[in-house]
């Protein structure tokens, strides 16, 4: 029996330098679903239907930055193997040269370019490929190579998927909770009412909660005034990012809600926790049967993941 190789995934990326021997990273979106998320790496992107890869690279700089590189050449490829040395993705890295304000390129994906020197990479949380590719071109002086290099990155922990950290605000007040509706342009849940909620950043979940309250609604929550009371581990499916999404009552506070992020949420109201709003975020509804039941926690979506 013949066994047939599995088809590798191979991209592009961009290695651009310019005269002082700087780098231009590009610096992920985080909380997506999508490869190095959060993370500072190269410009690229994946070939399109019959595209060669040198016109793969070409199109991703003008497409994402705006940018021409009229000196674009094979540098290295990256082969990239899982826990079990199988070969997942490759990346052809070019190497050219560009001088210009990063800053004022009209960067379409992501969250900004930068132009960066290396040792300054140290500190930053990079792709562990770029970081390989941009330890190569140190090592060899910036000069290209024939045949071209294969540069080895074993993704360690593969399988292992960070879970995003959701923070959210019960409040009830005479048999009501609150709830809000957010904007129809909203890129999460448009048009449906939600808890007042928030992503952790460098900070503790109680600390996201009391930030949140202050920035969404103005209200003022001490973290003594804090109790958890339910988490939803939810995911949307198959290959999207699990996120865990935990709920805390605010048995006191102080003012009362009104739209402050009106780019996200249209308005605050109170609703009866037996006749709650339609449509209602599916784990924010979970959640709150859960509170009611005396449960603490609920899964959604897992079963067909």
């Amino acid at each position: 029996m013949t066994l047939t190789a599995p088809h590798v995934r191979t991209t592009t990326a961009a290695l651009l330098v310019d005269d002082d021997g700087r780098y231009l990273l590009h610096l992920r979106d985080a909380h997506k679903n999508i490869d190095s998320a959060g993370q500072w790496g190269l410009p690229g992107g994946d070939p399109e239907p019959g595209e060669s890869l040198d016109e793969t690279i070409a199109r991703e700089l003008l497409e994402e930055a705006g940018l021409r590189v009229a000196d674009l050449a094979p540098f290295a490829t990256v082969e990239i193997t899982d826990d079990s040395d199988l070969t997942v993705s490759r990346v052809r890295v070019y190497l050219g040269t560009w001088n210009g304000d990063a800053a004022a390129l009209p960067l379409t994906e992501g969250i900004m370019l930068r132009w960066t020197e290396f040792e300054q990479t140290r500190w930053l949380t990079m792709d562990p490929g770029t970081t390989a590719v941009l330890r190569h071109h140190q090592a060899a002086g910036g000069r290209t190579e024939d045949p071209l290099p294969v540069i080895h990155v074993r993704r360690v922990g593969s399988r292992t998927v960070p879970n995003v950290i959701g923070v959210h605000l019960y409040l009830e007040r005479d048999g009501k909770t609150l709830l809000g509706l957010r904007h129809p342009e909203s890129p999460y849940a448009p048009s449906t009412y939600h808890f007042l909620a928030g992503h952790c950043e460098q900070e503790s979940a109680v600390a996201c909660l009391i930030r949140e309250a202050k920035e969404e609604a103005g209200l003022v929550v001490t973290a003594r005034d804090v109790e958890f009371v339910h988490a939803v581990h939810v995911t949307d499916g198959p290959g999207t990012q699990p996120r865990m999404q935990l709920v805390f009552r605010a048995r006191h506070w102080e003012g009362e809600p009104r739209v402050m992020e009106p780019d996200k949420c249209l308005g605050w109201s109170w609703w009866p926790v037996d006749a709650l709003p339609v449509p209602l975020v599916a784990y924010t509804r979970a959640a709150i049967e859960g509170i009611r039941e005396g449960r603490p926690y609920t899964e959604l979506g897992w079963e067909e993941a």
